[in-house]
């Protein structure tokens, strides 16, 4: 995988590349309210991409643990004017955060290029949605739903659980129609998962990478570093930028971050040292 095609869009993945996240909610556990206006979204999303983002990441719902889930109107009231707008001001590729199969629709329709489910398309209706829509999609393991997943996870392998499921996952989207080649997956770091779950993962990562589809791994400021560190969201830059870097190391072509300048650099030195093309 080098190329993916994104609503017209090219997402070049010859080296490992940087996702910017733009929560455009209330309540997102690190930036909750900070874009929710259009005009600092945009502004926002420009940044990043000055800032070496090759993929901007929408998302209008929170899955923090303990969200409450948001009707699909208000989702789409939410991420629409900011992707129409996006899609005028910005050359790069831009990813929908949803897991319902009508935002999907609406959002590629409005000039998103990816579908990036939290819920590994799993919702009614919502795969062939995807598969109707011809992008790209990224597939994620969460144990449980957001209101929950963080109540006492219990696996027995969890490395070999999250792949076995994402294996399974990657059938069903092939099964509908929808190319290998199209498909992301993203073992869901602190979807369900205690720390040990998650130190499992990212030290099992390169494991990820025989499913025959790109990793993407969302490990920017998650609680997993607070516990590790003890620093609060907002100071987790330094721990988030060793999470990437290390995510890289084994394999991740995608990393979805809240820091892009600090990030792209990181990546910069790693592409460098391992040979990869800048």
């Amino acid at each position: 995988m080098t190329m993916l095609n994104c609503n017209g869009r090219p997402l070049d993945l010859s080296v490992p590349v940087v996702m910017g996240i733009l929560n455009v909610t209330p309540d997102s556990f690190s930036d909750g309210g900070r874009y929710i206006d259009l005009d600092t979204a945009t502004a926002a999303a420009r940044r990043m991409a000055e800032d070496g983002a090759a993929i901007i990441d929408i998302g209008g719902e929170s899955t923090r643990p303990g969200a409450e889930p948001v009707s699909a109107q208000e989702e789409m009231d939410r991420v629409l004017p900011v992707i129409e707008a996006l899609r005028e001001q910005l050359e790069l590729p831009l990813s929908i955060d949803t897991s319902k199969p009508e935002v999907m629709t609406e959002a590629v329709r409005a000039g998103a290029g990816m579908i990036n489910d939290v819920n590994a398309l799993r919702a009614p209706g919502a795969v062939e949605a995807a598969s109707a829509l011809s992008v790209p999609v990224c597939l994620m393991h969460m144990q449980g739903e957001p209101r929950t997943m963080q109540q006492a996870p219990r696996y027995t392998d969890v490395v070999a659980e999250v792949k076995a499921f994402l294996r399974q996952r990657i059938r069903q989207c092939e099964a509908a129609g929808i190319p290998r080649q199209h498909i992301l997956v993203d073992p869901g770091f602190g979807f369900g998962k205690t720390l040990e779950h998650n130190l499992a993962l990212l030290r099992g990562l390169s494991g990820f990478c025989d499913l025959g589809a790109g990793v993407l791994v969302g490990l920017s400021r998650k609680s997993m570093l607070g516990m590790l560190t003890g620093r609060e969201a907002h100071e987790r830059l330094a721990a988030s930028i060793a999470a990437a870097v290390l995510a890289v190391e084994r394999g991740a072509v995608v990393v979805r971050v809240h820091d892009v300048a600090e990030t792209a650099d990181a990546l910069a030195v790693v592409n460098a040292l391992t040979g990869n093309q800048l």
